[in-house]
């Protein structure tokens, strides 16, 4: 049970924190006005940040953002999504104590912007509260996290209240219902998916969202045409490329077949070409799933050499 609680509180984790992580546009019309999400109703999310957004989400590159976030931090002192970044990238390097700081300092920074933005403050508090489960879910256990959870919860619903249409809202959430859908019996993942795509933005990570969601319900051609449509607006991520070699991967392990497990390694080698900008945290599952997939060919192939010899 314990390992279960801990593999989920890790998979909501990984969810928010990537949603929170990923405010950006690819679409260059949206651009000037520095919202990635809204068309109508902007938001200024500062040049800084969103160039930070850009180097990790657009290009799959974590090597140089932490100097650009520091950057950010000095400028653009009112944005949460600077210090939500800043602990997403700490949860990564597993350093606890900065997980800490910058989890409380999203709780500050989007605390202060009740009164101008009453929607992205209860978001950010909701993201906040979430980050620092995460710590003390780390330092004290399950018990210790449940009521953060529970405060994710009640500030997602109050920014739901003030608009529940909201782009950023709904990328946020929606991965977190995303993950909850696919997880927990008698739930609804269709309705879940449907409304996550119809209102949530950026497309880029919506798309990849979808595709997550439809490789844990294993259902891999559904799975593998959202994988593509990610790819087609965001070629440059090699974490992209990943996720399409780890559904192929499935795909070829299923019908025994040698050539869509060459393609998995193919995208896997993509990915693993772009190794030193990506963290730990990737590379080690890439690596593992890469030795497993060339297993598994050796597999088939020694079967079949077997049967027609």
């Amino acid at each position: 049970m314990e390992n279960q609680s801990k593999s989920i509180w890790k998979n909501l984790f990984f969810a928010l924190s990537l949603a929170v992580g990923s405010l950006l546009s690819l679409d260059n019309s949206l651009a000037l006005a520095a919202d990635p999400f809204r068309e109508q109703n902007v938001r200024e999310i500062g040049e800084l940040t969103e160039s930070a957004f850009k180097t990790v989400f657009l290009r799959g590159n974590y090597l140089t953002v932490e100097e650009q976030l520091d950057l950010a931090e000095t400028e653009e002192t009112n944005e949460p999504l600077i210090y939500a970044m800043q602990a997403s990238l700490a949860y990564t390097k597993e350093d606890w104590t900065s997980l800490q700081q910058y989890a409380l300092k999203t709780l500050e920074t989007a605390s202060a912007i009740g009164s101008e933005d009453p929607l992205r403050s209860n978001l950010y508090l909701a993201v906040g509260h979430f980050l620092n489960g995460a710590y003390l879910y780390h330092e004290q256990g399950a018990i210790a996290a449940i009521d953060k959870l529970q405060m994710v919860f009640k500030y997602l619903d109050r920014a739901e209240d003030i608009d529940r249409d909201d782009p950023e809202l709904n990328l946020i959430k929606g991965y977190m219902d995303l993950l909850l859908a696919v997880n927990l019996p008698f739930s609804s993942p269709e309705q879940a998916i449907a409304r996550f795509e119809t209102y949530a933005a950026p497309n880029y990570l919506v798309n990849r969202g979808i595709a997550v969601a439809y490789r844990d319900l294993k259902q891999y051609q559904r799975a593998l045409e959202y994988a593509n449509k990610a790819l087609e607006i965001a070629p440059e991520n090699p974490e992209h490329y990943y996720l399409k070699g780890q559904i192929l991967r499935q795909i070829g392990k299923e019908q025994s077949n040698i050539t869509v497990l060459e393609e998995a390694l193919e995208n896997f080698a993509i990915a693993a070409d772009y190794s030193e900008q990506l963290p730990e945290s990737v590379i080690e599952p890439l690596e593992r799933e890469i030795r497993q997939t060339q297993e598994k060919i050796a597999e088939i192939e020694t079967e079949s050499a077997r049967k027609f010899p």
